[in-house]
């Protein structure tokens, strides 16, 4: 009986002394070098490009007809010019609302893409630390600094960003 509770306690002890495998990632930099938001970024540029052409020949159009106005209101009655620049004015009200609602539209396409970018990254460093055999792997980064200290053979920040990498170029 003995022998039984001294390895018990042996058995016990040698459990609780093993060390749990912990490592950490710098999520601002996975993110941002990882190829997938790369290539959103660029797509979004080429959106953002053709929504601001869009915008800007809309408010040219409109200036266009402001000074055409203009000329014309030389020769109006007072009242007849004082109407039509109020319509302007309202004219001018609903382009900038139209100009703002298609902006937010493009924001909000690009924060719902980047936002599944960033979940790809969370689930992929959580699969990479089952498949590893990693207790826990924190994350941080300049904005959230959870990890404060962490020894370099415990970053797999780079690890993790090439495996990203070449996943996602298949």
């Amino acid at each position: 009986m003995k022998q039984f509770i001294v390895i018990a306690i042996l058995a016990f002890a040698f459990t609780s002394c093993q060390q749990q495998k912990i490592g950490y990632i710098d999520t601002g930099e996975i993110v941002n070098e990882y190829q997938a938001k790369k290539d959103l970024e660029e797509k979004f540029k080429g959106k953002k490009t053709q929504l601001d052409q869009k915008n800007d020949s809309i408010s040219k159009a409109f200036q266009l007809e402001v000074q055409d106005f203009q000329v014309k209101s030389k020769r109006m009655a007072q009242s007849k010019a004082q109407e039509k620049y109020q319509e302007l004015g309202q004219k001018q009200q609903l382009l900038q609302q139209q100009i703002q609602f298609s902006e937010q539209q493009f924001g909000q396409q690009f924060n719902a893409e980047l936002d599944s970018v960033i979940i790809k990254v969370k689930d992929f460093a959580k699969d990479y630390g089952k498949k590893n055999g990693y207790s826990f792997i924190l994350g941080t980064s300049e904005a959230t600094s959870s990890v404060i200290y962490g020894e370099d053979a415990n970053d797999l920040t780079k690890t993790i960003l090439d495996a990203l990498n070449t996943e996602y170029k298949k």
